[in-house]
Order: structure tokens, then C-alpha cells, then sequence
């Protein structure tokens, strides 16, 4: 493995993007979309469906809702924390990173390649600022979101912790553990987002194992719950601040956003069988280019 990434190059440091204006946010969602598909393709390997899926929603977090100052990574500050469980939709957490200035821009063409800090799922060996944890097993990301929301609350952090799920992935026993835990200890620090597209990589969540009903186990397990329409970044955007509001929180909330896998390419779009494929299969290069 390489060592770690250099600073950010000095002159591209300054105050963190916002972008208030949802105009803004949906061009930058548009750019991120067009990381993931240049990413992808050049790499010839990876995760697109729910990558494009859930890039209004990383774009809204990383843009607009965060309370995050990416030159300071490793700096013990008060910073929310994201933790993404669902690591194989890692291309566009890293767009996301790059273009709010966690690394460089140059990185994203390194994705899957042998020694890059851009490895198809996220790994904490390369250091890459933004990620703290290896994921991608799925399953595993609340339990660890679980006990950063308590050291938060151990060192008298004012700050969240953001745990990203897929909804296939919440078949996984530990998802329900974890949630049990957080309850359990109160953790209003604590905001679960699930992308809720109906889709895993063996066909749609309902017919391989129907989780429904959905809002009712989070509720039933002491968790407040929200939706929202994870493609309308203003409605993503409201539904998160208007949690982050309540100061006085003492159940953890979880925000279940419905989304379209594939979303902003049209032939990518749909729903199993038909193109279940693009779930993990990459885009491929024309001879005139994308």
C-alpha cells in the first residue's frame, strides 16, 4: 500500500463549499454522477446502480447538512461523522471527498487500481481522509456508528453520526442489534440513512426477504423515523436538518429515502430483473468516448 496522500495542495485550501442554493446542489449532484461513470469506466470494475442512486443524497450531506471541516480530518473537533455500510457504492462517497476537499481531484482516476487509496471498497489501511473505517461487509457499519455516537457522547462532542444502509443490507441480524444498542443508550447523536430502493444484487428486497414493515421495526426497536424522496436533494436536505434542529434528542432517528437505482441515466434506471445487472457492472468506453 502507498503511503499516506499528501496534504491538499496548499492553494486549493479555504473555507468548506456550501452550496445553499438547491440549484447548486443538483449541478453538483450531476458532476458527482459524472465522477461515478468516468470512474467506473476507466476502471473497468465496480458498483453503479446504487452509486448514481444515492448521489443526491451524498451531495446534499457533504455539501449542505455536515458540520465538517475536511482539513481537519484527523484533528480531535467537533465534526459529524460518516460511517457508509453499504461500502460497494464507494465511488461516490469518494467523488464527494474529492470535490469537498478531503484529497485531490486527481485521485478519482486511481479507482480500483492496485496500491491507489481508492480501493472498490473503503479501507482505513491507506488513511484516505474522510473514511475511518474499512466497510462493505454488509451489516456491520450501525454497530460501528453505534460506538462513535457513544465516544462522542464520552468526550462531550457536539456532533453527529451519520451510518448510510442499504435496505437489503438491513436483512442482516446485526443491523437490528446495533439499533436495539443505540436505543438502548439513547443515542440522539445518532442518524441512520437508508437507501430504500427495493434492490439487491439477487433481485428486488420484497421477494428475496421482505422486510416490511419497514418504518414499524425501527419504531418498534425505539428509533424515530422519517422519509423522504432520497432523489429530491431539497427534500433530503429539509428532512435531515429539521433532525439535526432538535438539540434535545434522545432517540436515535433514522431517515428511510426512497431512491431509483441507476437515478440520471436513463437506460440505467429500472427496476430487477431487466437491469439488475447494473448493480455491480460498470460502463463501458465508446470509441468517441463516454
Amino acid at each position: 500500500m502507498a503511503k499516506d496522500l499528501k496534504p491538499y495542495p496548499a492553494e486549493k485550501k479555504g473555507d468548506l463549499l456550501k452550496l445553499a442554493s438547491v440549484d447548486d446542489l443538483k449541478e453538483m449532484a450531476r458532476q458527482v454522477r459524472r465522477d461515478i461513470i468516468r470512474m467506473l469506466a476507466k476502471a473497468n470494475s465496480g458498483h453503479t446502480g446504487g452509486s448514481l442512486g444515492m448521489a443526491d443524497i451524498f451531495t446534499a450531506l457533504y455539501f449542505r447538512v455536515l458540520q465538517h471541516e475536511p482539513h481537519k480530518f484527523w484533528q480531535n473537533i467537533d465534526q459529524d461523522l460518516v460511517y457508509l455500510s453499504n461500502g460497494h457504492i464507494a465511488p461516490v462517497w469518494y467523488s464527494v471527498l474529492a470535490r469537498s476537499g478531503y484529497f485531490p481531484l486527481s485521485e478519482l482516476n486511481t479507482l480500483r487500481q492496485i496500491n491507489s487509496y481508492l480501493q472498490g471498497h473503503p479501507t482505513s489501511e491507506s488513511r484516505l481522509p474522510g473514511i475511518r473505517i474499512a466497510s462493505g461487509s454488509l451489516g456491520q457499519g450501525l454497530s460501528a456508528a453505534v460506538g462513535a455516537a457513544l465516544g462522542l457522547r464520552i468526550d462531550g462532542k457536539d456532533a453527529d453520526v451519520f451510518c448510510l444502509m442499504g435496505d437489503g443490507e438491513c436483512q442482516e441480524g446485526q443491523i437490528w442489534e446495533a439499533a436495539m444498542s443505540a436505543s438502548h443508550y439513547e443515542l440522539g447523536n445518532l442518524i441512520g440513512i437508508v437507501d430504500c430502493n427495493n434492490e439487491q444484487i439477487d433481485g428486488e428486497v420484497s421477494q428475496i426477504m421482505r422486510i416490511e414493515p419497514f418504518a414499524d421495526k425501527w419504531q418498534s426497536f425505539g428509533w424515530d423515523v422519517y422519509h423522504c424522496d432520497g432523489n429530491d436533494i431539497e427534500d433530503f436536505a429539509s428532512t435531515v436538518e429539521s433532525i439535526k434542529a432538535h438539540s434535545s434528542r434522545t432517540k436515535p432517528s433514522v431517515v428511510l429515502a426512497v431512491t431509483i437505482m441507476g437515478k440520471g441515466v436513463p437506460f440505467f434506471e429500472g427496476t430487477m430483473p431487466d437491469k439488475s445487472n447494473w448493480h455491480g457492472k460498470p460502463p463501458s468506453f465508446r470509441k468517441d468516448g463516454l
